[in-house]
């Protein structure tokens, strides 16, 4: 174990002081945001301060939830950095074409075509910006293009779009709407204008746009294979390694009977049991949430006829679309660390059900509040400041505003202090505390929650193996303290920028948040609470359950540290960032390729006594998060992650594609296994009815497979082609996906989806069940 805890911090030393390094490299070398925009003729075109007044006003309006700058955002509008570099570009031609040849740029020959793009390709690409003055120079008919692309944005941003899902009045005067314009135009020039001392673009050259010269660049290829190259390696190696494991080394010794059948709940425990309630109701909110977004895609103003785009607008609709599915797949895992933390150490410490309650409503709070001002902000009921600070951010996935973040970071805190103070005697050398004697009351079919039988009789019968165990255990209690501290701690990377930080610095600490606190130590917090739940059902040995959570630990954050750095290739970030994030991402995939012998392993073990298949679902939704981890997070993962593929791939629907597959797939179906199984725990004695179960299961998994392969995949792969072939834009844009082939497509999600939703909603009604006592069996059957 000594070697693997010196593996396991290693690997956290090391790959956080090159993410730090890189971090510095990105900040001293991130796009300028010049203080003026100036003309070759001295016309101010973008004055002091515009560019950060634009990027507020893009913020409260849902930002990254009204299409994408840089490629990062939601999927039904354009990406703006493109379709303001396009439309520029398309200007300029035209009236160049029209002014040396007589006629707009598409009816030129090709040598005339080919004689102007290459001269804009000169123009936009040369760097005039004068740090010293903080002056970027630019052509005079660069200011009338601005100024087009402003006419246009009016009917997209005032007027309204329904193919956009952008109601009327998104941005509510003209003044706010040049100074968005201004931001626009800026992500536009850092996207093509040339990095100095480089050969490419201070978003290595992205977005593809032919017409402006905007291609891949040498790093882009090379980084390509060598991240190949080490996918193949680390495959081989990992291959390698399992086949010289030996399987029998893994087992334990399994009872004739359920090791927690007489475990009685604690106070504490007890409590834990809202946030189920929560949880349920919230995947059921957020599974209509998805629908009705889903929906905005062929009918942008509303839902089948009737007016919703004024009540709830795409923006908000899939903000908390987003924010939800994240807040309930936190509550059952915080809810879940909550529950085993007495099943770890046999202590309830004092006041631990108060800690319990008061974290309920702190959280409940958040939500509530946190939403609320999401809609206030997108609707225009706010100014930019107290958006940022109570409404919509306006980055993705930590939309909530400034306060509700300080606020659910205090609630993260606490949630830590609970989980030490119960953890703390499992973390002493040989120290299990003694829990109090349960009631002995025999439960009746009416009951909620209780137990059939006392705690006495679970200590008489496993006091002193527990005691001699305390020392083995205490490797797996470590690393649980280790994540536990990681999801509280890493989450305060999202404060870290302010209203007006510059937009890649906030990426950069963005995928702290997204990438190292959801998919990183999340990660590693529910490896270990499912050893541990292997490990209490006597099907694990402690000691290889320890060794085999901090050996995955320690695999997957090898990879997912650096990683992270996959999502910032064409954030205005320098080359470093995109080998270092192309090489660790690759080694991300490594051990989910084979993650399917995990899975067998944990089927095997539910079939190892009849007793076991009281533990049936939770173990299926367990082997689900194999199935989903390999295909949603490896497969359709590596898909886009590459450099080469991610340049024509970003912001495509291959994105949600991964994220519909991995978050809800790996994380979603996580946190159903965790709270059903803390839910058969609570109830040990008693046997539920399966059949509402096994339609939630088959469902969800059926509904999100057809969703993947019937509609995002063929769509992101059709987006994909036509990135490649005519440029991003087109891609994104309107005349593309309103085509009626895409159209189609689209439509094609609603089987899926409502495959999907029947399996949420039977899911739901199984948990509810358990209160009225529905889901339960009439007569008891001894298992």
């Amino acid at each position: 174990m000594k070697k693997l805890w010196l593996a396991f911090a290693a690997v956290m030393i090391v790959s956080f002081l090159i993410l730090g390094w890189i971090g510095t490299r990105i900040f001293q070398e991130m796009p300028p945001i010049p203080d003026r925009f100036v003309t070759t003729d001295g016309v101010t075109l973008v004055d002091s301060g515009e560019i950060g007044e634009g990027q507020n006003v893009w913020q409260s309006m849902g930002g990254m939830q009204v299409g994408s700058v840089w490629g990062h955002g939601s999927y039904v509008a354009p990406d703006w950095t493109a379709d303001w570099l396009h439309r520029e570009a398309v200007f300029i031609l035209d009236k160049w074409g029209t002014e040396e040849f007589g006629n707009p740029f598409a009816e030129l020959n090709a040598e005339q075509q080919g004689q102007l793009t290459g001269r804009l390709a000169e123009q936009l690409h040369e760097n005039n910006y004068d740090a010293s003055t903080g002056i970027a120079t630019v052509s005079p008919i660069r200011a009338e293009a601005f100024a087009s692309n402003v006419e246009h944005y009016k009917t997209v941003f005032i007027d309204g779009n329904a193919d956009y899902a952008i109601p009327a009045g998104a941005i509510s005067s003209e003044e706010r709407l040049r100074k968005l314009s201004a931001f626009y135009f800026w992500t536009s020039w850092a996207a093509v204008t040339t990095r100095p001392g480089d050969i490419a673009s201070y978003t290595n050259n992205w977005p593809h746009e032919p017409l402006v010269g905007n291609r891949p660049t040498g790093d882009n290829i090379v980084w390509t294979g060598v991240s190949v190259i080490v996918l193949l390696a680390g495959i081989s190696a990992m291959a390698w390694w399992y086949a010289s494991r030996r399987e029998e080394e893994e087992e334990g010794h399994a009872h004739t009977s359920d090791p927690l059948s007489l475990w009685e709940a604690t106070p504490s425990q007890k409590a834990t049991i809202k946030y189920f309630w929560v949880v349920a109701a919230l995947i059921l909110v957020q599974m209509t949430l998805g629908i009705v977004a889903a929906h905005y895609g062929v009918e942008g103003d509303g839902f089948y006829g009737f007016p919703l785009a004024e009540y709830l607008p795409y923006t908000v609709a899939r903000t908390w679309h987003v924010q939800i599915g994240l807040f309930w797949i936190a509550t059952a895992w915080l809810a879940a660390g909550l529950f085993i933390g007495p099943l770890v150490s046999h202590h309830e410490p004092k006041f631990q059900r108060l800690g319990v309650n008061v974290l309920f409503a702190a959280l409940l709070l958040v939500v509530v509040g946190s939403l609320a001002g999401e809609w206030l902000s997108v609707m225009n009921r706010m100014t930019d400041g107290q958006s940022f600070y109570f409404g919509h951010q306006g980055y993705e996935y930590v939309e909530l505003g400034r306060f509700w973040q300080i606020l659910l970071m205090v609630g993260l805190l606490l949630w830590l202090a609970l989980m030490i103070c119960v953890l703390l005697p499992a973390l002493r050398k040989n120290g299990v505390g003694n829990l109090p004697v349960a009631n002995p009351d025999v439960a009746t079919a009416g009951s909620e929650f209780s137990t059939s039988h006392s705690l006495a009789a679970f200590n008489a019968d496993g006091g002193d193996r527990h005691a001699l165990e305390a020392n083995n255990q205490r490797h797996l209690v470590i690393l649980l303290a280790v994540a536990t501290a990681a999801i509280a701690l890493f989450y305060g990377a999202g404060l870290t920028w302010g209203q007006h930080s510059h937009l890649t610095m906030v990426e950069y600490w963005r995928w702290w948040v997204v990438h190292l606190w959801v998919e990183g130590f999340f990660e590693v917090f529910a490896t270990t609470v499912i050893a541990f739940v292997f490990m209490r059902l006597n099907l694990v040995k402690p000691g290889i359950a320890a060794a085999a959570a901090l050996l995955a630990a320690t695999i997957f954050l090898s990879g997912g540290i650096i990683g992270t750095l996959h999502h910032l290739y064409f954030s205005g970030t320098p080359t470093v960032a995109l080998a270092w994030g192309s090489v660790f991402s690759a080694l991300e995939v490594v051990p989910l390729t084979l993650i399917g012998f995990d899975a067998m392993e944990d089927l095997r073990r539910s079939k190892a006594t009849p007793w076991v298949q009281r533990y049936k679902w939770p173990i299926y939704f367990f082997v689900a998060v194999a199935f989903w981890n390999m295909v949603g997070a490896g497969l359709f993962g590596f898909m886009i992650n590459p450099p080469i593929a991610l340049y024509y791939m970003q912001g495509l629907n291959t994105t949600p594609l991964h994220g519909h597959a991995a978050l809800f797939g790996v994380y979603g179906m996580l946190g159903m296994g965790l709270m059903l199984m803390c839910l058969r725990v609570l109830i040990p004695a008693r046997q539920w009815k399966d059949g509402l179960l096994r339609i939630g299961f088959w469902g969800m998994n059926i509904g999100l497979f057809a969703m993947c392969v019937l509609s995002l995949l063929p769509v992101g792969l059709l987006q994909t082609k036509a990135s490649v072939e005519t440029g991003y834009w087109y891609a994104r844009s309107s005349e593309f996906m309103q085509t009626d082939l895409m159209q189609t497509l689209r439509w094609m999600r609603v089987p899926g989806d409502t495959i999907f939703f029947f399996g949420a909603l039977a899911l739901v009604l199984f948990v509810a069940g358990l209160k009225t006592g529905h889901s339960f069996k009439k007569t008891d059957e001894a298992i």
